[in-house]
């Protein structure tokens, strides 16, 4: 697997879904759990846009297209790892632990929302690539400390410009640590293209500056990305012979805007997007599935039928949680309260001690 050049991209299913490769040691049930994972994500996808539409949520970063990178990485890991997201990793944190209404809670701005104390996620990171030497850390601590537990973080092609993603690999790679890095290259950093990133021919093609092994993997083949990923994790948890970090890009695209305060169509030809949608990693991975005997008709029905449910509750349940006290806005940022914000506070009290807390509460 780490064998090959950077620029030689891992493919295991053609665009067609026809096998062009060695197909991983999924059984039956694991296939179809990944088809389903990926329908779920891209279901949550457009149902969470329209609540941001409604009005419903804040800002929400779409990931339609990005479904096979996500779900086939997040498999490949244990629940005792560590991931650390950005913030367009939905699908991946869901298939870790992290639950719908969670994820959703994060983008209505409830603190309660994006983390739970039972499931190994951190808190989406939306400023770049600072997760990136969180999970050096993590990986770190678990080499110390002397446990097996893989830290994974991911990121996109921006993230690669910034100082944190050369900082972090670079430690990573002089301290050995069992990390694997996941570039989720869709092509596009905000409207900044790719080929403006960086001179170098492959982002994989990087790992070598940090002494550890980088390869490049189709991101919308989940097959594919689930093999370099499983052997990324199984040569970071395994003692033995270095580097055990792995950097992967996934070369993938996103098919709408960065987040839904952006207008791609600014920046980015519509025949650009139609030409990706020709590799969209469902079709794909469902017409394997078909053709290989492992689904049919009824069977999609009924994924579409419990995705919905799914979804349908989620939103529910998010919707219906208790809304924080507006003060709580001040809690667990400092020690000691700064005195300007501390006045805020006091105003903040004075207003609702004025017109009581419905005045804040109100939609």
């Amino acid at each position: 697997m780490f064998d090959r050049e950077p620029d030689d991209p891992v493919r295991v299913l053609d665009v067609s879904g026809e096998l062009v490769g060695d197909r991983p040691d999924l059984s039956d049930d694991e296939l179809l759990a990944l088809y389903r994972h990926m329908r779920l994500a891209r279901h949550f996808d457009e149902r969470a846009v329209n609540l941001q539409r409604q009005g419903r949520m804040g800002t929400y970063p779409p990931l339609a297209g990005q479904e096979a990178a996500q779900v086939a990485s997040a498999m490949a890991l244990e629940p005792r790892d560590w991931i650390a997201p950005s913030y367009r990793e939905h699908a991946a944190v869901h298939v870790h632990g992290l639950s719908l209404s969670d994820i959703l809670l994060y983008w209505m701005g409830h603190g309660a929302g994006g983390w739970r104390a039972d499931v190994n996620v951190l808190p989406a990171a939306v400023p770049i690539a600072t997760q990136v030497p969180h999970t050096t850390g993590l990986a770190l601590a678990s080499k110390l400390r002397g446990d097996d537990a893989v830290a994974c973080a991911y990121f996109g092609d921006g993230a690669t410009s910034e100082g944190d993603f050369h900082e972090g690999l670079n430690v990573a790679g002089v301290f050995d640590v069992p990390a694997v890095f996941v570039c989720n290259n869709n092509g596009w950093a905000i409207s900044v293209p790719r080929e403006r990133q960086t001179a170098s021919p492959t982002l994989a093609g990087k790992a070598a500056a940090y002494g550890i092994d980088g390869v490049q993997v189709d991101g919308m083949d989940p097959l594919a990305t689930y093999a370099v990923m499983r052997a990324a994790v199984e040569k970071a948890r395994e003692p033995g012979d270095r580097p055990r970090p792995t950097l992967i890009e996934a070369v993938q695209y996103r098919f709408g805007a960065h987040t839904t305060a952006d207008d791609p169509t600014v920046y980015r030809d519509e025949a650009e997007v139609e030409a990706w949608r020709e590799r969209d990693p469902i079709p794909r991975l469902e017409r394997f599935l078909r053709e290989t005997g492992r689904l049919d008709d009824d069977r999609i029905d009924a994924v579409e039928a419990s995705v919905r449910e799914q979804v349908s509750e989620a939103i529910e349940r998010a919707e219906n949680t208790a809304r924080p006290a507006p003060d709580a806005m001040f809690a667990d940022v400092y020690a000691d309260i700064p005195p300007e914000l501390g006045e805020q506070r006091a105003h903040l009290h004075r207003l609702r001690d004025r017109y009581g807390d419905d005045a804040f509460l109100r939609d």
